[in-house]
């Protein structure tokens, strides 16, 4: 079968079918990307560091947050060395046998992680909205 074969045996309400099943796919992407775009906006960024399930640390990351590396010891012989940059963070260097977080390179984005599995150790960014800061430090009576 031919293209022009094909085409001759659609009908115009075929191509009524065709553009909205193609605009129904790319629907999610579009506003998945808008949402985060917009809720960035107005949002901090924050960097939980992780080892074990339980939070070591976190970096609020904008463009004040000063350049720094800090040395996590996950375990007895294993290191991490975690370094943040403005609005993006990276495990620099570590001792796993697979290097994996370290070739993740810079994160920056909500949703975005970076995880080191021999050491138990991940990064994960979130937004966090004003409103949201503000609720957690209300104390529950």
């Amino acid at each position: 079968m031919t293209v022009k074969s094909i085409l001759k045996q659609l009908k115009p309400f075929d191509y009524v079918f065709i553009g909205l099943a193609l605009l129904l796919s790319i629907l999610p992407a579009i506003l998945t990307y808008s949402h985060l775009a917009a809720k960035t906006d107005q949002a901090s960024i924050i960097a939980y560091v992780r080892i074990n399930g339980q939070v070591v640390d976190q970096f609020e990351l904008s463009k004040d947050t000063p350049h720094q590396e800090v040395t996590y010891y996950p375990n007895d012989g294993q290191y991490n060395i975690i370094e943040v940059d403005g609005e993006r963070i990276r495990v620099k260097e570590d001792n796993s046998p697979d290097q994996i977080a370290v070739r993740t390179s810079w994160i920056s984005q909500p949703g975005e992680l970076s995880v080191c599995l021999p050491h138990n150790l991940m990064i994960e960014i979130q937004s966090q909205s004003p409103n949201e800061e503000e609720d957690q430090l209300i104390l529950p009576l």
